[in-house]
């Protein structure tokens, strides 16, 4: 299994004007893929697991941070718009992908953890 010390997001709605606007949602996710790329993440067609950790607010008691450190997230954002965004980071075409498994996951820190699925 491979983790990546990476905060994941998702991917944002875009039009043409966001070629030209600076909105934040887009900045972000715009440094998101900058910083997969710069990590040279690979993510092969078939058989694996994705497994996004999103990070706890810090506004979160030290109580209910450990209380939910490794549970379920399930909020949003979707699973399969974080998805969307690592594998549009990724491949020019990401067609190619055909099998994979995807868990939102709370913990101290984002991270992106890829491995085998079992």
């Amino acid at each position: 299994m491979k983790t990546y010390a990476i905060t994941p997001i998702p991917k944002p709605r875009m039009t043409q004007r966001d070629r030209w606007k600076q909105r934040p949602p887009v900045l972000r996710y715009r440094a998101f893929c900058d910083e997969v790329r710069l990590n040279k993440i690979s993510l092969p067609e078939c058989g694996h697991h994705v497994t996004f950790v999103m990070p706890m607010p810090q506004s979160w008691s030290k109580k209910k941070r450990a209380e939910w450190n490794g549970q379920p997230h399930r909020q949003r954002p979707d699973a399969d718009n974080l998805l969307k965004a690592l594998m549009d980071a990724i491949y020019d075409e990401d067609c190619a992908v055909w099998d994979v498994r995807v868990t939102k996951l709370w913990g101290e820190a984002g991270l992106i953890n890829i491995g085998e699925s079992a």
